[in-house]
């Protein structure tokens, strides 16, 4: 019965919806006409541009963009038909909306060029997505009647990274950016590689379709490849080493594959398309926004606003949202009140659209009252509350030390040292596994894995819990709520039999048992189900590949069976570990076919063969003098 009353009230609030898109769209077409423009760069390169310009002038009007490489469909005289709830606060404020598709990209004239590296050199006609969105505003405001002169820009993901380049094109009108889940470095932790580890899945669903080459400016997207196997684990798999899968699903006509291919280290290519390295002397107002359970972009969002930090005056305006949202969540109409299984308790999305991004641009644009936006504005799962703090990490952080125990246990104590360490019969204590790359740990529980899904940043571990290839930890019953706020740290002792290895370390919250013994009602981080028994909530997960622990440009191999530190970073955390819960930390060595996988012989990946691939043992060290760890960021009492 309550499973139809479910389905029932799922089918009516997609009916409410559905109403509401379509009265938003009759009113959007009452108040606004759209023109669309081919608005001329520099070099003469003529970008398509879409203009959605209030009906009605009382007064002069700001103006919003986005540029994207998505296309600004529709194309022709039809309207766009979804308009997000902040959008349509922003209409109903009489803004300009405009919409442009990228140099190269649909409509738009040009040479496509994926993550366009900023020339802060540029001289004559030289352009950069920069000088591209320099001429487009300045095109906007001295040819759009009615506007006041003031411009902003957002963007998801891509449309993010357009949005920094916004920020760095100088133009004295643009007056607010906010790049949001923006793409930022695509070697260290955004998209396609995490740590330098290749992100397989994404990498292909990605650029099967959109980087296929568009030889003349065209309205259609081409889907690319048909990828018709259900089993995305078995059919990554059977698949082989990256170089028989790029021979056999790509050939040589995706371009930017073959670039990912090529630059297996961290070298110009990557250093000059990371776009930390020049935002700094930024003169608009920046709101950088992201997701804690975002699998794309979670690192470029924290550590682009912590990059405008380092490299800005303190007096820059540079705020920092992070809420519980996957990719792009808070964009469009998801209430954000959960993500799967895992519930937060409010209208999460909305708390953000009226709080913080409507206020925001109203104030740098509109003349709207100051906003009471906070330097950092972050949502804490497991609580399930917003935090404001006027610094990030937030003051009264300690970074303290979580020690992996032998026996699978978890404790913030020390390794208890080894007893008789001077006999030379004495062996170190560890938990070993073998990592076996025709076997790989899948990164999710379900039967068939038929696509990447956004629920499984925060999805049930308990699948990867009994598996012999995982090294699994878990402390004692918390007798009190532990708080972390900040960079997460992974600080390994292994060995390895062989000369190469990728470490997937995951921090979990386990729930109780009996959810009823733990504080219940609607605000908790469970939903108050028998299955959520002893569920174990992924809060953070991240890959590091191995032979990168010492420098991401010259990879190093392992030497066999020796002791060796491997230290990497996981994007921030902001998380409550409930009293009554417990804490584990999972350890293994693939992640498929989120990550491809890692031979375990220091070889060119890119171009390894079958033979290649071979079993290592793996050993995880827990004594004294080399006790692995996490490094966790906890508020202080």
């Amino acid at each position: 019965m309550y499973f139809i009353s479910f389905i029932a009230l799922l089918l009516l609030l997609g009916h409410v919806a559905k109403a509401q898109i379509s009265a938003d769209l009759a009113w959007m077409k009452e108040n606004y006409e759209k023109k669309e423009m081919m608005i001329p760069m520099r070099d003469g390169i003529q970008l398509f541009t879409t203009i959605y310009q209030p009906r009605h002038h009382h007064t002069n009007h700001p103006i919003l963009m986005s540029r994207t490489p998505y296309s600004c469909a529709p194309y022709g005289k039809d309207f766009r038909a979804n308009w997000s709830p902040t959008q349509m606060m922003f209409a109903r404020q009489q803004y300009f909306f405009v919409f442009q598709d990228v140099r190269g990209r649909f409509m738009s004239e040009g040479q496509f060029e994926d993550v366009r590296p900023f020339n802060p050199n540029k001289q004559g006609d030289q352009t950069d997505e920069a000088s591209d969105t320099y001429d487009t505003i300045d095109w906007l405001v001295k040819n759009l009647e009615h506007n006041n002169g003031k411009v902003g820009v957002a963007g998801i993901s891509y449309p993010g990274f357009y949005s920094t380049m916004a920020a760095l094109s100088g133009h004295p009108a643009l007056k607010a950016v906010s790049p949001q889940a923006p793409v930022t470095d695509w070697f260290m932790g955004d998209d396609f590689h995490h740590n330098g580890a290749f992100m397989l899945m994404d990498a292909f669903n990605f650029y099967k379709g959109f980087g296929v080459p568009r030889p003349a400016p065209t309205t259609r997207y081409n889907p690319g490849y048909n990828l018709k196997e259900t089993d995305k684990y078995r059919f990554y798999l059977k698949s082989g080493p990256l170089s028989t899968f790029t021979h056999q699903y790509l050939g040589d006509t995706i371009q930017f594959w073959n670039d990912l291919m090529h630059h297996p280290n961290l070298d110009t290519f990557w250093q000059v398309r990371n776009v930390r390295n020049f935002v700094s002397n930024l003169k608009p107002a920046m709101l950088v926004v992201g997701g804690n359970f975002d699998a794309e972009d979670c690192f470029g969002a924290w550590n682009l606003y912590k990059a405008i930090e380092e490299k800005n005056l303190p007096s820059a305006y540079n705020k920092i949202v992070m809420g519980p949202w996957s990719h792009g969540a808070w964009g469009g109409r998801s209430t954000g009140e959960n993500l799967g299984k895992a519930r937060f308790g409010s209208k999460t999305t909305s708390y953000y659209h009226q709080n913080i991004e409507y206020p925001f641009f109203q104030h740098f644009l509109h003349d709207g009252p100051v906003p009471s936006v906070a330097e950092a504005t972050v949502f804490f799962t497991g609580e399930n509350s917003w935090k404001q703090f006027n610094q990030w990490p937030p003051t009264g952080v300690r970074e303290k030390s979580l020690f992996l125990q032998p026996g699978g246990k978890l404790d913030f104590e020390h390794p208890a040292p080894l007893a008789y360490r001077n006999r030379p019969d004495t062996t170190m204590s560890f938990t070993e596994y073998v990592a076996d790359p025709a076997k790989p740990v899948p990164y999710e529980g379900a039967d068939t894995i038929r696509s990447r899904t956004n629920e499984y940043m925060a999805a049930d571990q308990r699948f990867a819990s009994l598996r012999n290839d995982v090294a699994t930890f878990t402390s004692e019953i918390l007798g009190t709520n532990i708080t972390v706020a900040g960079p997460l740290y992974a600080d390994l002792m292994i060995s390895t039999t062989g000369t190469d290895a990728d470490f997937v370390v995951k921090l979990i919250d386990i729930l109780p048992d009996t959810v009823q013994n733990a504080a219940s009602g609607p605000d908790t981080v469970y939903s108050n189900k028998p299955f959520m028994n002893g569920y174990q909530m992924l809060v953070r997960g991240e890959v590091m590949r191995g032979r990168f622990r010492n420098s991401f440009e010259k990879p190093e191999p392992f030497v066999p069976n020796k002791i060796t530190k491997v230290r990497f970073y996981l994007p921030d955390v902001a998380h409550t570990f409930l009293k009554g819960h417990r804490i584990m930390v999972q350890v293994q060595s693939s992640w498929f076919p989120l990550v491809d996988r890692n031979p375990n012989k220091f070889v060119d990946m890119y171009n390894a063969t079958d033979q290649d691939f071979q079993k290592a043992s793996i050993r995880i060290f827990h004594t004294e003098g080399v006790a692995s760890k996490l490094l966790l960021p906890v508020v202080s009492d």
